[in-house]
């Protein structure tokens, strides 16, 4: 491997999130990841110790995006533009380029997630992102609005199976239904 480190943990990321989605995250062993790459299992373990390892590097930056989010929503008046700003930016990092193979990553290996730290640091910060989209009504009607504007965004990888669908006409549609939900929350 001549690339820089940054450029080889990404290789890494990618042909692992290319196999896990391929044949499982259970069924894909460290060995074949670096047979994919052409590399020494020694050469991987300089990178990531352990498939969980890659998946919490991948993890890492949609947590500190969702972070941001939240930070900034907490600054923010709690009124309808507001949570649609929020919405359409949370929409922006999940139509980032290479989010489709995220997505499928994640659908696929739902059960395995909830068993890593990594998915449970991302259902903590769903339910902050939706608490801060409900903010100013805390209604469990707006609770739940909240959590399935999320799930619109996010979810919309894989509920919406027209084929040959543009990520921007994807992307539109959650944004459609996300917006429908967002106007049930009260502003304060």
């Amino acid at each position: 491997m001549s690339q820089s480190t940054g450029g080889t943990r990404e290789r890494i990321q990618a042909v692992a999130l290319e196999l896990f989605t391929e044949q499982g995250y259970e069924k894909t062993s460290l060995r074949e990841i670096a047979e994919r790459l052409g590399v020494t299992k020694a050469a991987l373990y300089y990178h990531f110790k352990s498939k969980e390892e890659i998946v919490n590097s991948y993890v890492e930056d949609r947590l500190h995006r969702m972070d941001e989010l939240i930070d900034w929503a907490r600054d923010q008046p709690a009124t309808r533009a507001t949570r649609h700003a929020l919405v359409s930016q949370y929409a922006d990092t999940m139509f980032a380029p290479g989010q489709s193979v995220v997505m499928r990553f994640f659908e696929q290996n739902q059960t395995v997630l909830k068993s890593l730290v990594a998915g449970q640091q991302m259902r903590e910060r769903m339910f902050r992102l939706a608490d801060a989209i409900c903010q100013g009504d805390d209604s469990p009607r707006a609770q739940l609005r909240a959590t399935l504007v999320l799930f619109a965004v996010h979810s919309s990888w894989f509920a919406v199976r027209t084929p040959d669908i543009t990520d921007d006409e994807r992307k539109k549609i959650a944004l459609e239904v996300a917006d429908e939900l967002l106007n049930g929350i009260e502003e304060s």
